[in-house]
């Protein structure tokens, strides 16, 4: 897939008066467009980007060896889980919502750590043990635990990114499931676990390097697989979305220039008012809100590094004074621009 820089076409697309006569049609627009447009090779990855802004800092492995019945909590902070059913069946719930049958080959992620229960299927009113608790019981990276009765092996993994709240994580489902009757998915699936238990059961110098990085391409081609059959909305829901998933490539890439919804809708290649519902209903803000958040974002990244100036940042995320910049950017962080730069006290990472 190729896909677009805008340098010449959004600011021809800037400077066009949206509420024109009506005799400025669409086509014209268009054509406008195209004769400033400049392609590029390289594809513009919403995932990728995310997945690079969140940044894993650890990721660690066990191998869990259990019997009915038991039930184990995973409600450490910060903490996101990744589970691997390699034998057997369990459960696996989440608060009060219904109880999820986990089955041999199935693998779950819970990418925003939220608290979950992982118990054999008689174990409902069974109190969960701590996960915390059963680790420190146990060394190495095999675990075994349970009541003796009907067997289970599952391989448990914990991960942590370098903000806890990064905005990108309220995007993610609380729960990805990649069934492992689906054969498109087992014919990476299984290369990915293999690997990272061999690397957990025998570390080596390294180790946790090599970790936090299989864990993030693990995670990232389950986010990948999982777009498709998720309920929730959020940026990686835009993703299912051709037009949508344009448009959030565009505000990614280049999210200083002039954007409003009348372009973003042009490069959807939808109508605006299609655009901004369906992009609304997808995502679960409004474009302009989303674009704002972004803008933000990149911003306080630029602050924490310490080496760009107010006046470049405000133009590097589409503000025209530092003053608009500064207006904006203590509405978003309750700080203004110079109060968060000191109070971050470090590199971004």
């Amino acid at each position: 897939m190729r896909c677009f820089t805008f340098s010449g076409a959004l600011a021809q697309l800037s400077r066009m008066n949206w509420r024109e006569s009506p005799r400025v049609s669409i086509r014209n627009r268009l054509n406008c467009f195209i004769e400033h447009l400049e392609l590029e090779e390289r594809p513009v990855d919403v995932l990728a980007a995310m997945m690079r802004e969140l940044h894993f800092i650890a990721a660690g492995y066990r191998r869990l060896e259990l019997s009915a019945p038991w039930a184990i909590s995973f409600d450490q902070a910060g903490l996101r889980g990744i589970h691997v059913v390699a034998e057997g069946r369990c459960e696996i719930a989440f608060g009060n919502d219904p109880p999820q049958l986990l089955k041999t080959g199935d693998l779950v992620i819970a990418p925003r750590a939220d608290p979950h229960v992982l118990r054999s299927p008689d174990a409902r009113k069974m109190t969960p043990t701590s996960s915390a608790k059963v680790a420190a019981e146990s060394t190495g990276g095999r675990i075994v635990f349970g009541g003796g009765g009907e067997p289970a092996v599952i391989v448990c993994g914990a991960f942590v990114f370098n903000e806890s709240d990064h905005p990108a994580l309220s995007g993610l489902p609380r729960m990805v499931h990649v069934a492992g009757t689906d054969d498109t998915a087992s014919r990476w699936l299984k290369g990915y676990v293999e690997t990272l238990m061999a690397e957990a059961l025998a570390p080596g110098p390294g180790s946790e390097v090599v970790l936090a990085r299989l864990s993030a391409a693990l995670i990232t081609r389950v986010l990948r697989h999982g777009v498709e059959n998720m309920h929730e909305t959020g940026w990686l829901k835009g993703l299912s979305d051709p037009g949508v998933a344009r448009a959030l490539a565009v505000v990614h890439d280049a999210c200083g220039e002039k954007w409003t919804i009348e372009s973003l809708a042009l490069v959807a290649g939808q109508s605006r008012a299609a655009f901004a519902e369906r992009f609304h209903a997808l995502v679960g803000e409004p474009p302009m809100h989303y674009l704002f958040r972004r803008r933000m974002r990149e911003a306080s990244r630029l602050l924490r590094n310490g080496r760009t100036g107010l006046a470049r940042i405000a133009e590097t995320v589409g503000y025209g004074s530092e003053a608009a910049f500064s207006t904006a950017f203590k509405r978003y962080s309750g700080q203004s621009p110079g109060e968060y730069r000191l109070g971050s006290g470090r590199d971004d990472v």
